[in-house]
């Protein structure tokens, strides 16, 4: 059986201070964890954690400043809000460029078009620029040209946070169904309530580093906790300033 392995990987920006001085700013550090064929894996952590970067390291969109990613699975597809969309192309000419970019063939990708228009949900304005596209329908695009091109390993992020309520249940369902079939797939997000109906194991993601790894209910936990902590943090610093 094959595996997605990440390896002690760091991602470095350099980020400007003052007018001519630059440092350094560790986005992942030491991140260690593998994901096994048929594993329904979450990365959880607030904002700013780095899950986002991890994903894009995943899929190679990012190479690592430090250690490596091997990926013996195969293809692995990731869903994203923007998806590397070109904001002058209408949704069915972003949904063929998304898939000729997952390296699939042109006469799949246009065999599939009608089905990704249908669960996409936007019925005429798939024909449309995306630039006139909310959030939301942005997001039911990138959901759904991903989920059709049937990759080895599915990159999700927060895929399900757009979308109107009937939208989140159908690709919920669908997510589901492909979990039952044996997909693949890694599930960034801080949703826990998704994150605990979808996936058996993850890590805890806190500063870029692997806080806590383990069970669905073991990283869950963690990061409640992790907030927890973090709002009784800030509430005893407004406290003092008050004073």
């Amino acid at each position: 059986m094959g595996a997605l392995i990440a390896e002690n990987v760091g991602v470095r920006y350099s980020l400007r201070k003052g007018m001519f001085a630059r440092r350094d700013k560790w986005a992942l550090r030491g991140v260690s964890f593998r994901v096994e064929q048929g594993d329904s894996f979450a990365v959880v952590g607030r904002n700013g954690s780095g899950k986002s970067t991890l994903l894009r390291v995943l899929s190679g969109v990012f190479a690592p400043d430090e250690g490596r990613v091997v990926n013996t699975l195969g293809a692995a597809s990731l869903l994203t809000i923007n998806l590397g969309f070109v904001q002058h192309l209408s949704g069915r000419e972003n949904a063929i460029m998304a898939g000729l970019l997952q390296g699939r063939r042109k006469q799949e990708v246009l065999k599939r078009i009608e089905d990704i228009k249908k669960l996409s949900g936007l019925g005429d304005a798939f024909e449309d620029p995306i630039a006139s596209y909310s959030s939301g329908m942005t997001g039911r695009l990138g959901f759904a040209a991903s989920f059709y091109y049937d990759p080895a390993v599915l990159l999700i992020d927060e895929a399900f946070s757009a979308g109107d309520d009937e939208f989140k249940q159908k690709a919920s369902a669908l997510m589901t169904e492909k979990l039952q079939s044996g997909l693949t797939f890694v599930f960034v997000s801080h949703n826990i309530q998704q994150v605990g109906k979808l996936c058996k194991r993850g890590i805890l993601l806190e500063g870029g580093k692997v806080a806590a790894e383990g069970d669905v209910k073991t990283i869950t936990s963690a990061y409640q906790e992790s907030q927890k902590q973090r709002a009784a943090t800030q509430r005893e610093a407004s406290a003092q300033k008050a004073g």
